[in-house]
């Protein structure tokens, strides 16, 4: 006996509970089932357009899938503008270190160099923060002198860098011994970031004429690390 066939016998037992209620397909099901699957690859197609080639498509036919993706890419670029809303080192003073440091990290990083102008390492941390802040512009990069943000602050401890998130101070880094001094490279200053989470990889912005698989390459010995002090959280 078939349990499958559409037999008499076969329906009597169903009936009774005894064979399973057979589940019949229809031409309908049939056609459902080709037309989901036949949107499911057009998703797919579609994920790999950029906004250009979205539009091309738009201009030969309207389709109301592609509409969505082209609405969805538009707010996926314009989230991404909203976060990346800085783009430059900018200076401050100690009247405004509660509201561009401390509130204003509640809701992004902020990097914060102090400094003196007449030491030489301060003037490289302010040049490479410059060329990050241009690269990674949904972090916040200021400067202040050093005196002014806490007072007596030892030149000795120069340049150094607080780094604040959450409304809070994460990180601290303390002159650039371990980074080699004067020879210490935009991309050591990056590496630390990134370990603390300050900068964000995937939002990484190239400069003009910089060399992408250059720009990649981890060169140097030292392990991304400096010199820690701990500053304390009153500043």
């Amino acid at each position: 006996m078939n349990p499958e066939e559409d037999t008499e016998w076969n329906d009597i037992l169903r009936k009774h509970g005894i064979l399973p209620q057979q589940v019949k397909i229809t031409q309908n099901d049939i056609y459902d089932s080709a037309v989901e699957q036949a949107r499911e690859e057009e998703s797919k197609r579609l994920e790999k357009l950029d906004l250009d080639e979205l539009d091309e498509l738009e201009d030969e036919e309207e389709d109301e899938v592609l509409h969505q993706y082209r609405q969805q890419r538009l707010a996926e670029m314009q989230a991404q503008l909203d976060k990346e809303k800085f783009g430059e080192l900018t200076q401050i003073s100690e009247p405004d270190y509660k509201k561009e440091v401390t509130l204003a990290s509640k809701e992004s990083w902020i990097v914060v160099h102090l400094f003196r102008d007449s030491i030489p390492e301060c003037k490289l941390v302010n040049r490479h923060l410059s060329l990050l802040a241009q690269q990674y512009r949904s972090t916040k990069f200021v400067k202040i002198i050093s005196v002014e943000c806490i007072h007596n602050y030892p030149d000795a401890n120069l340049p150094t860098l607080l780094i604040y998130g959450e409304g809070d101070m994460r990180s601290q880094l303390v002159r650039l011994d371990r980074f080699g001094g004067m020879r210490t490279k935009k991309k050591d200053i990056e590496n630390y970031l990134k370990d603390v989470g300050a900068i964000d990889p995937g939002l990484r912005r190239a400069l003009p004429g910089e060399d992408d698989a250059e720009s990649e390459n981890d060169d140097g010995d030292n392990d991304g690390r400096g010199v820690y002090f701990d500053l304390g959280k009153g500043v």
